[in-house]
């Protein structure tokens, strides 16, 4: 598949804070491409430079091939995580008030079909859900018929139901052939819809790949999960890897056979143990630590 994004040795910096370091990388065209990292990693303010937002301090940023032109905000489409609406307009004259900025559209039957908006259309944009708000900016990012779209932390806040909803929007504008830039903090939202992960840390792009690729190269064999309560002798005599997490031991091991078989001869009670496999959550703890950051 074609390229239409390439970024080359980004960088942006502020007075005091070197926010990204010669970050690089391609997005297919078709594809889903996340960028992840926690707090302070410089996600966002890369994100920002490459929407042109703000401007970068170096590097190249090409869109089909080509240096961004003037066009190229109307060309790409942006959910941002805090978009403000004017709340004594209904849905539908949203909807028409943003198609009135562009030449190239999406007609707005589609976006309500393909947004699933047709039971909220009447109603005044401050009477929104969680869910409906967010179903309802993403047909707005796409009113223009952008073939590039950023999507910024774009179900944040939102229940269960309503995530995966929005998650099948998602894979709906992807299936049309749209392009996805993604940024999340849910590690499940981006190995469920991304074809491509890389995550940033630092300002610089740690690791990169699918996420069968990073949890293969990231993680090892899986994790056997035991309630504390089941333990009736000093955990730091446990010649395990392991650690302590809420009420829970997780232990991680690479020989499923030989832990459980140690397991068997401490006489511990495996009746609530629980077994489970890497995810991409555990690459992102493994590179980036598992610190809370502000």
């Amino acid at each position: 598949m074609p390229v239409i994004l390439e970024v080359k040795n980004l960088v942006k910096k502020y007075e005091t804070v070197h926010a990204v370091k010669n970050v690089g990388f391609a997005v297919e065209q078709g594809t889903c491409f996340a960028l992840l990292g926690p707090n302070g990693a410089g996600k966002t303010t890369a994100i920002e430079v490459i929407e042109d937002v703000i401007p970068s301090t170096s590097g190249t940023i090409e869109y089909k091939g080509k240096p961004r032109s003037a066009s190229f905000k109307n060309e790409i489409g942006i959910q941002f995580q805090q978009t403000s609406l004017l709340s004594f307009l209904t849905v539908r004259e949203t909807l028409e008030t943003f198609q009135s900025f562009y030449h190239k559209i999406t007609p707005i039957e589609e976006l309500i079909g393909l947004c699933n908006l047709e039971e909220i259309l009447n109603q005044r944009n401050d009477k929104l859900s969680g869910g409906q708000r967010q179903r309802f900016l993403l047909a707005l990012a796409l009113a223009n018929q952008p073939e590039l779209l950023f999507l910024d932390e774009p179900s944040t806040g939102l229940d269960p139901q309503a995530r995966r909803n929005l998650w099948n929007v998602v894979q709906r504008i992807k299936s049309n052939g749209k392009t996805i830039i993604l940024t999340t903090h849910y590690m499940e939202e981006a190995q469920h819809l991304c074809d491509e992960i890389a995550i940033m840390d630092y300002g610089v792009i740690i690791a990169q790949g699918t996420s069968d690729e990073l949890i293969k190269q990231y993680c090892d064999g899986a994790a056997i999960v035991i309630p504390k309560t089941s333990f009736h002798f000093p955990l730091n005599t446990l010649s395990l890897n392991y650690r302590e997490t809420q009420g829970r031991i997780e232990i991680q091991t690479n020989n499923m056979n030989e832990c459980l078989g140690q397991l068997l001869s401490l006489d511990i009670d495996l009746t609530d143990m629980t077994v489970r496999s890497p995810n991409l959550e555990d690459v992102f703890l493994n590179l980036t630590g598992r610190q809370l950051r502000d």
